[in-house]
């Protein structure tokens, strides 16, 4: 066996199981211009309001949802917002922005650049999938009159590559398994690598607790936990007798961050219950409840968050990938405003959670603060610092 070999083997083993996203690129968005930014299990955007943060979070949702095959109008209602504010129409008068992101997983670093047309119609314009430095899949608009771009993609066969027009209001990459035979090894390169982006794309849940939203009652439903956490009663609901494990850690995390005894965290039927609604208690352990509608900002936006790290997607209202099995994804949760209304007790008890969570593989997080220092201590954080 040659040296190549070994090194290729050795490299082959040290792959993560888990498709994860270990980078995000923002060539041309909103205030970012050329940045890359890596990311770990655990990542902090921080830096001042202005700085880029909540930009840098949305762009990273929306290659999520385009990843799992939403059309552009969808993931961009207002895409002339994300144009660069000092950016220049062309001589077609055309404006757009470009985002992009990194994969690893089995099949090693897979890239994924988009170049998306905001002015005077929203389109995509052109798109890269690369491994190792081979391009997989490109694709480009040829002629504005149409609602296609040309594709190319790998094949490695015949011919080296393969040529068809794709829709320009979608990715492509979450197209190419309807698309590609997988007959020659070229092929299945491309499948492949198509898969592992999608699989690390599609399993997002970003949230940003509400409080107002989760102090009244709520009705019951499917038990999934929307993005503001309004319906937490509800989910805790369903959860308190789904998995007593589980709830346990919760009550542990809400002890350590919510202000005197807490002995439960239950849901119980509203007033009466005659309109089916419930809502989300502390029991104090004296016979005393206290209705979460009694707790301040910061004490829900903790309960919420730490009930996100807790659980998984089957309660989380997040759309995974449903062909893959569960031992080979993992959750990213974009957390906006990550230490919003929590106090130094609660967002360094959070951040610890979310660092032990995070350390076991099936659940990232990406968050946004004003100031990272004071997770300066916990290890296993990626602290990426935003200037204005």
């Amino acid at each position: 066996m040659t040296v190549s070999s070994l090194g290729s083997r050795a490299e082959a083993e040290s792959r993560p199981d888990r498709p994860s996203v270990t980078e995000l690129r923002l060539a041309a968005f909103a205030a970012h211009r050329r940045a890359g930014f890596p990311l770990g299990p655990l990542s902090l955007f921080a830096g001042p309001s202005g700085s880029g943060k909540s930009s840098a979070l949305r762009a990273y949702e929306a290659l999520a949802r385009l990843g799992g095959g939403a059309e552009l109008d969808e993931v961009f209602p207002d895409p002339v917002a994300c144009v660069p504010e000092r950016a220049r129409p062309d001589a077609q008068r055309r404006r757009g922005f470009r985002i992009g992101c990194t994969a690893d997983g089995p099949e090693g670093p897979v890239r994924l650049d988009v170049a998306v047309q905001a002015e005077p119609e929203l389109r995509i314009v052109g798109e890269r999938l690369t491994a190792g430095g081979l391009t997989l899949l490109e694709t480009a608009l040829r002629d504005p009159s149409r609602r296609s771009v040309q594709a190319a993609w790998h094949t490695a066969g015949s011919s080296p590559v393969t040529r068809a027009p794709l829709p320009d209001d979608r990715l492509g990459t979450p197209l190419l398994p309807l698309r590609v035979a997988g007959k020659t090894d070229g092929q299945r390169q491309v499948l492949a690598a198509a898969e592992q982006m999608v699989v690390a794309l599609r399993s997002v849940f970003a949230c940003d607790p509400l409080p107002r939203s989760m102090r009244t009652a709520v009705p019951l439903g499917a038990g999934r936990l929307l993005r503001g956490c309004g319906n937490l009663a509800e989910v805790l609901w369903r959860t308190r007798s789904e998995c007593g494990r589980r709830h346990g850690l919760l009550v542990d995390a809400v002890r350590a961050g919510c202000a005197g005894p807490v002995h439960d965290l239950l849901a119980g039927r509203a007033l009466g219950g005659i309109d089916g609604t419930v809502r989300a208690l502390l029991d104090r352990g004296d016979g005393l409840r206290t209705p979460l509608g009694r707790l301040g900002d910061g004490e829900l936006r903790y309960l919420a968050l730490s009930l996100v790290l807790l659980t998984g997607p089957g309660v989380l209202e997040v759309d995974t990938a449903g062909e893959v099995p569960a031992a080979l994804q993992t959750l990213t949760v974009l957390a906006d405003g990550f230490d919003r209304d929590l106090d130094v007790r609660q967002r360094e008890g959070l951040v610890r959670l979310a660092a032990r969570m995070c350390e076991r593989g099936h659940i990232r997080l990406v968050g946004a603060v004003s100031d990272a220092s004071w997770a300066a201590g916990v290890g296993g954080v990626t602290v990426v610092d935003l200037e204005p």
